[in-house]
């Protein structure tokens, strides 16, 4: 059974910086897509940044130069870290896996994490 755990959440002040971490387990790592999406309230889930079983990233325009992907294969772990952050990062990103090896991470083909809470105070 796949489970996906987040943390690192938080309420911080626009400028700052915040590192959300994303540890799955019951899966072999290396070989899945996977990645942060968040919603707003109101706001339809999107995708934040995602990073491919070879290590290929991609990121929403909104936070390209301020966000940064990676995962430690070794730690079944995926991180964001989030520099720059403004009020409008304000969301509950949601960590992802594909359920399907070697395959692009897709919204309605994921394993879903609980959620963390990001504020962005002004």
């Amino acid at each position: 059974q796949v489970q996906i755990l987040e943390s690192g959440g938080g309420l911080v002040q626009a400028g700052d910086s915040l590192r959300l971490s994303c540890a799955a387990s019951g899966l072999t790592f290396n070989y899945y897509a996977m990645g942060w999406f968040r919603q707003a309230p109101g706001m339809e889930r999107e995708v934040v940044a995602s990073l491919t079983w070879i290590g290929t990233t991609r990121y929403v325009d909104s936070v390209k130069g301020r966000f940064t992907i990676s995962r430690d294969n070794a730690k079944n772990t995926v991180y964001l870290q989030m520099g720059s952050l403004k009020p409008e990062d304000t969301a509950v990103y949601y960590c992802a896996v594909a359920k399907n090896r070697y395959t692009a991470l897709i919204r309605d083909d994921v394993y879903w994490g609980q959620g963390t809470q990001v504020t962005v105070s002004s």
